[in-house]
């Protein structure tokens, strides 16, 4: 049973600070706006609206609907003393109104007087953990004695479901805050450690590159898949990659002669010039720019601007080639050096004649532009047996050797050469 009007006090948000602005998505809710617009057409009054309550004892219309040309509209602010819903959260009116007349307060109101209003429901918004965001109210001109309690439960379902969409609204946006601190936190480099993975090539067995792979703290927790997401997600993915790169280019001195080092980047950092704005201040190193592609390129133009600058100081290669969104047009147009192979090709090719006449496929494709052909993620003796039968260059992947720490890596890749001599 729902207690007593004015039984529970009111439990309010901290309005030391201001209130935020709120996320553009809530702003421009459409179904906020088709909410309050079915429960205008259902109770027919004038004018429904949410509301919510900010510093300075003040409530903010955040969305109204309406046909009347209001003096107040989303944004508007005053002092909540002065609307109905302010007494009506605190127990001094109730939240159905069939006519102001019927309470004194009401008469008190300039408000009453100023729209007029005629009739009013309303119910407080309250989110998960109790406290009161706000209100959602609908209201007529006119005194209407035909409405009840039922119309007050109906705008309360309708009160619920927005109130859903205003908690995942502020869910989502205190999760883009935890993902910006994380990131931020990132970006001078300190926390970042590099791993390097070996690139050997399938005819001689010596180390022919390594892959440049970033690693964060927490990683058996969240792993640099979901590190990049973040920054992606708060506007900071170049800034991000660009940490990452740099990182990388500080642990070339560690690398043999003849062995060249892969750093990864997306389309869009490469086409924002701050990936050759980098490279321009180098010292010359055996350097590739792997370029992953796991969404649609938004400026192909600027992308092939951008790479035909880098060339002059590192080589390109494209990942996921078979599986991303990597077209052969869009290959020849890049005019990459090397073709890496995703992964999902390689898984257990021995026994799949499908992932076989494509690796062989891309070989001749290879072979006819120029490029060298590599294939990820190789686990298994069969595997690698298939590739090189094939005709494949080089592999990657664990059955050579996991991502390693720098210095490790320096030690495999000058015991794998002597090894191979």
């Amino acid at each position: 049973m729902r207690k007593p009007m004015g039984e529970l006090a009111p439990q309010l948000p901290d309005f030391e600070a201001p209130a935020r602005p709120l996320a553009d998505e809530l702003v421009n809710d459409p179904g906020i706006d088709r909410i309050l617009n079915t429960v205008r057409g259902h109770l027919g009054v004038d004018i429904a609206f949410v509301a919510r309550y900010v510093e300075g004892e003040q409530r903010e219309l955040t969305h109204v609907s309406s046909d009347l040309d209001l003096p107040m509209g989303p944004g508007y602010r005053n002092p909540r003393e002065e609307g109905y819903c302010w007494h009506i959260l605190n127990g001094r009116l109730p939240e159905l109104i069939q006519d102001p007349a019927d309470h004194p307060l009401c008469a008190t109101m300039d408000i009453t007087d100023f729209l007029p209003v005629g009739c009013h429901i309303n119910t407080p918004l309250r989110l998960a953990d109790g406290t009161v965001w706000g209100s959602f109210c609908a209201l007529g001109r006119k005194p209407d004695r035909s409405m009840t309690q039922r119309d007050l439960d109906i705008l309360r379902s309708f009160a619920g479901l927005v109130g859903e969409r205003i908690q995942s609204s502020l869910e989502r946006e205190m999760t883009h805050e935890q993902a910006r601190s994380r990131v931020e936190a990132m970006l001078d480099g300190h926390a970042v450690t590099i791993f390097q993975q070996p690139i050997v090539a399938l005819d001689t067995g010596r180390p022919r590159g390594v892959e440049c792979l970033s690693r964060f703290p927490d990683v058996t927790k969240r792993g640099p898949d979901a590190w990049f997401e973040d920054a992606e997600l708060v506007g900071l993915g170049t800034q991000l990659e660009m940490t990452a790169v740099r990182c990388a280019l500080e642990t070339l001195p560690h690398i043999p002669e003849g062995v060249y080092a892969a750093v990864n980047v997306s389309p869009e950092t490469v086409a924002s010039g701050t990936l050759r704005a980098e490279l321009e201040q180098c010292e010359p190193a055996n350097l590739v720019v792997e370029i992953t592609e796991h969404c649609q390129v938004a400026d192909f133009a600027a992308l092939r601007r951008e790479i035909e600058a880098i060339k002059a100081h590192a080589k390109i290669a494209i990942d996921d080639v078979g599986t991303g969104y990597s077209g052969l047009r869009h290959i020849v147009d890049l005019q990459p050096d090397i073709l890496k192979m995703d992964m999902v090709l390689t898984r257990d090719i021995h026994m799949d004649p499908a992932r076989r006449a494509m690796t062989a496929a891309m070989v001749q494709f290879a072979g006819d532009i120029g490029c060298t052909l590599v294939a990820e993620g190789i686990e298994t003796a069969e595997e690698l047996d298939v590739m090189k039968s094939l005709g494949v260059d080089c592999g990657q992947g664990y059955y050579f050797s996991r991502p390693l720490p720098v210095v490790a890596a320096q030690q495999y890749l000058l015991g794998a050469g002597r090894a191979s001599d």
